[in-house]
């Protein structure tokens, strides 16, 4: 056996107890690994009806066959769970070197059951796990944390994944951060973990990953690598970062603007792949394996005063990594701010407090927007909310981490928090989860995309964009071609997703057809691409079964009436909005479900899942 350990690793913080289990080997062959997998004990393993911060809802861990691997851009694990934020089954992913060394440890998964009556971290050197008091941790930053850990157990080459203060505070988005700067970073997955009082988990392996036929592994990795080399999506991912896109998608008119008012921003310019390169930017960063290396490590340098202690004390940090192109987007334009050290020191705020920087954003542009319509006002909140105020974007960060003050309102998201302010409008996502980058008026295939989603509003199961500015697609405005293209796009990235391969390797010309081989050799499973799209469908059905026993139905899958009924007044998209009723229905018959989206018999038959329904 090659690229699976079969082995994953089950912690009761209930009990306080560890134990190891073999992985069925059909399940293995079955999902691939990774996203798949972690789906499959889920759906088995918890009721999809209980309240996601009780000790009922299981958390997951779950690496890929490739994860730990040579092969490039290996890194990512996924987070499995019930989310916070979003109510509904969860798949968030993440890179840097914890995932591998998990792997090297041992397990392709870690299953975390119950509640720790007190702060706990989770503590694995091969085939040591113990659960240990984190007394001295909890209330720390990500970055103290991981630092503490290191030198408290002396282990060179430890990796660690925690939570932050906004874990503990169970601020709805709060993310799982590895390494310092990467992040399972949507659905609140760090709430579920805050919620466990699982501070974090500190990984050693001294492993390594077999591979079943070592010569073609080897040959087929330097083919994909070639292939992406040569791409013309390769250079820029490294040279720019993902923020780059600004460029895109405000000359498109789809970046979205003052909480999605606006399609364009007047400061793009600054806040793009260029700018950060040229002013801010010190070097670039690679995850495991990576061959893009599309991390921004960034300082303030000369402008290292700026609000350094005029809003808050803890407001310390002059360097980190990012931004990438979502949190300069939401903690940018979306807010109205275009001050980039603003944006920076946000981004690294979220980064070391544990949060979400599209959803702290996204739902700072909404308390904005209720600000501007005075249904929030100076009386309850410490300074003016208005839409450019980089003093908000801020301190407001913080606060929500904390839930200090307005703080304790933005930390529930930006639909719990429309409700309680009875404008419910103002939210802008679908199923509880903030939208990201990508206004569905400028590219109305990710309309379909973003409320067919699983997990929520996503970019990164079916990104549109590309394919509408294409020749093939005609125009980014019509709905000719979209729900057909979303479907075959969500099959292809949720089989991504179970390899433990970065994502932005299809993006750099590593598609499936170049990383298949690979599996097939690292697992000894004769796999084709036709295999692996079909695996993605049966993993997109199986989430969709999830959902619909967690009480989700056809009315979740919907776009907000700004996007339904409000065109913008300029720009490239003017005049558009988002016909999801033509869109939806084709979707629904594309994937083989019925008119309320419920899977048909026959589909599931089909997929083998006839009997899990």
């Amino acid at each position: 056996m090659g690229g699976w350990t079969g082995k994953l690793l089950r912690a009761n913080l209930t009990e306080g107890r560890c134990s190891v289990e073999e992985i069925p080997a059909a399940w293995r062959e079955e999902y691939i690994g990774g996203r798949g997998l972690a789906d499959r004990y889920l759906y088995e393993e918890m009721d999809p009806t209980v309240d996601p911060l009780s000790p009922e809802n299981v958390l997951i861990f779950a690496t890929g066959p490739l994860t730990g691997t040579c092969a490039p851009c290996g890194s990512r694990y996924m987070v499995v769970t019930k989310g916070a934020l979003t109510n509904c089954i969860t798949t968030s992913n993440s890179g840097g070197f914890w995932g591998p060394e998990l792997k090297f440890a041992g397990y392709d998964m870690l299953i975390i059951e119950g509640k720790s009556p007190k702060p706990c971290y989770l503590f694995i050197y091969d085939d040591i796990a113990e659960i240990r008091d984190a007394a001295d941790y909890w209330g720390k930053t990500v970055s103290a944390t991981e630092d503490g850990l290191r030198k408290e157990l002396g282990i060179p080459q430890l990796r660690t994944s925690c939570i932050g203060p906004a874990g503990e505070n169970l601020v709805k988005f709060a993310c799982i951060m590895n390494d310092k700067h990467r992040a399972a970073g949507r659905s609140g997955v760090g709430t579920v973990m805050g919620s466990k009082n699982l501070k974090a988990i500190a990984v050693r392996g001294t492993g390594g990953v077999e591979l079943s036929d070592p010569a073609a592994f080897m040959s087929s990795l330097w083919s994909m690598r070639s292939t992406m080399e040569t791409n013309p999506g390769y250079k820029p991912f490294g040279e720019l970062g993902t923020a780059a896109t600004i460029d895109m998608t405000n000359a498109a008119g789809g970046l979205p603007t003052r909480n999605f008012q606006q399609g364009q921003f007047e400061d793009a310019e600054a806040l793009n792949g260029n700018s950060i390169k040229d002013t801010r930017m010190t070097t670039n960063k690679a995850c495991f394996a990576c061959t893009i290396a599309c991390g921004r490590v960034c300082e303030l340098g000369e402008h290292s005063d700026k609000f350094l202690v005029n809003t808050h004390p803890r407001n310390w940090k002059i360097a980190g990594e990012g931004p990438e192109y979502e949190a300069a987007w939401a903690l940018g334009a979306d807010t109205g701010v275009g001050d980039l050290d603003a944006v920076l020191k946000a981004n690294w705020l979220c980064n070391d407090l544990g949060m979400d920087p599209i959803s702290m954003g996204s739902t700072l542009a909404s308390a904005m927007e209720l600000y501007q319509n005075g249904q929030v006002t100076d009386e309850m909140v410490e300074m003016p909310l208005d839409f450019g105020s980089s003093e908000a974007l801020i301190r407001m960060t913080e606060a929500t981490a904390f839930r200090e003050g307005f703080g304790d309102e933005l930390a529930e998201g930006a639909k719990r928090m429309g409700d309680k302010f009875k404008n419910p409008n103002v939210f802008m996502g679908v199923k509880g989860q903030e939208f990201p980058a990508y206004d569905p008026r400028g590219f109305v295939g990710m309309g379909v995309a973003y409320a067919t989603c699983n997990r929520g509003a996503c970019h990164l199961r079916a990104w549109t964009p590309g394919f509408e500015l294409s020749e093939e697609a005609g125009s980014p405005h019509t709905t000719d071609g979209k729900s057909e293209w979303v479907v075959h796009e969500q099959h292809r990235t949720t089989s991504h997703d179970a390899t433990g391969l970065c994502l932005f390797t299809g993006f750099a010309g590593g598609s499936l057809e170049t990383f298949v081989p690979l599996v097939a050799a690292a697992t000894g499973i004769e796999y084709t691409t036709a295999d692996f799209v079909a695996i993605g469908e049966k993993t997109w059905n199986l989430e969709r079964l999830w959902n619909l026993k967690a009480g989700l139905t056809k009315a979740d899958d919907s776009l907000p009436k700004r996007l339904l009924e409000e065109p913008h007044s300029s720009g490239p998209s003017e005049g558009v909005t988002v016909d999801l009723d033509t869109m939806l229905p084709i979707y629904y018959r594309e994937r083989g479900w019925d008119e309320e989206g419920v899977p048909l018999p026959e589909k599931l038959a089909e997929l083998g899942l006839a009997s899990l329904y």
